[in-house]
């Protein structure tokens, strides 16, 4: 098994456990089913991938903390994608491609599951830092940080409701927040320095978003499992409407190419660069790949 393949297993493995923990005996088995649906099949996993890389590349001496902390953001994010397909925020019926929870199971329980999630994620997290008790604190801190205010997912999804937004704030707490949690949480878990890495979770975020945004209006929904035209169709700040089509993918390059030089030296630096470079070969849609050539 590949240190790529036994990375999702791992991943897969800790989120299974804690979702069927959340099911067990006396749990109200729609909104069991409900967390479970918002969960599994999960996408590319990119986040927690990326946490687990780092703890890897910082000697991971603790990889059930490691594993715990990758899945906890996992589990914010998809709390995140249920609430942001909700009727009061995109009203997206499909996600991930199949049903949006809501569209699957009803508003009230989608809130309940996305709920459900974010503290489940911190469940686990406590669930695991009996291994390496000194460094839950900066855990729960990092990541409670990257998922509230003023500059967490939450703030991010907020901005969509201001009059203005500055594009560059709106990116980094809508996306950025949760990528540098992911890459600042691996090295805790396995006691890095977790400043040396914030940069590299920062540019991918930037990168990651700005992609999305290409997506938004260059791909199929078929493709990317969501719906497409939402930044227009809900006034939103993208890149691609500031920067255009060709600026935009500019940008992205520079910002995989800013991510992949900001990996500070370890032993295992070569490997993440080239996780990497694979992760952003997926980054610009199809229809938009000779442009970017």
């Amino acid at each position: 098994m590949n240190a790529r393949t036994d990375a999702g297993t791992r991943i897969e493995k800790t989120l299974e456990a804690a979702i069927a923990r959340a099911g067990g005996e006396g749990a109200p088995p729609q909104l069991a089913a409900a967390m479970r649906y918002a969960v599994f099949p999960g996408g590319a996993r990119i986040r927690p991938r990326l946490a687990l890389g780092v703890a890897g590349a910082c000697g991971n001496d603790q990889p059930g903390l490691a594993a715990a902390a990758a899945a906890a953001i996992e589990l914010l994010h998809c709390a995140s994608l249920v609430h942001d397909d909700l009727p009061c925020f995109d009203n997206a019926a499909t996600r991930r491609g199949k049903i949006s929870v809501h569209c699957a199971f009803g508003e009230s329980l989608a809130v309940l599951a996305g709920d459900g999630l974010i503290v489940m994620a911190f469940e686990i997290l406590a669930r695991a830092g009996v291994e390496a008790p000194h460094r839950l604190a900066p855990l729960v801190t990092t990541i409670a940080a990257s998922t509230g205010m003023p500059n967490g997912i939450v703030a991010g999804q907020a901005w969509e409701s201001e009059p203005e937004i500055d594009l560059s704030q709106y990116h980094r707490a809508k996306t950025g927040a949760l990528f540098s949690a992911a890459t600042r949480a691996g090295a805790l878990a396995a006691g890095g320095d977790p400043d040396a890495w914030r940069p590299l979770g920062e540019f991918l975020g930037e990168a990651y978003q700005v992609a999305d945004d290409l997506h938004d209006i260059a791909s199929d929904a078929a493709d990317i499992g969501k719906p497409t035209g939402q930044d227009a169709a809900h006034g939103r700040a993208s890149a691609a409407a500031l920067l255009g089509v060709d600026g935009a993918i500019d940008r992205l390059d520079a910002l995989v190419a800013d991510a992949i030089a900001s990996i500070p030296p370890c032993a295992g630096a070569a490997e993440l660069k080239a996780v990497i470079r694979v992760a952003a070969e997926r980054f610009v849609p199809k229809s938009l790949a000779r442009v970017a050539a």
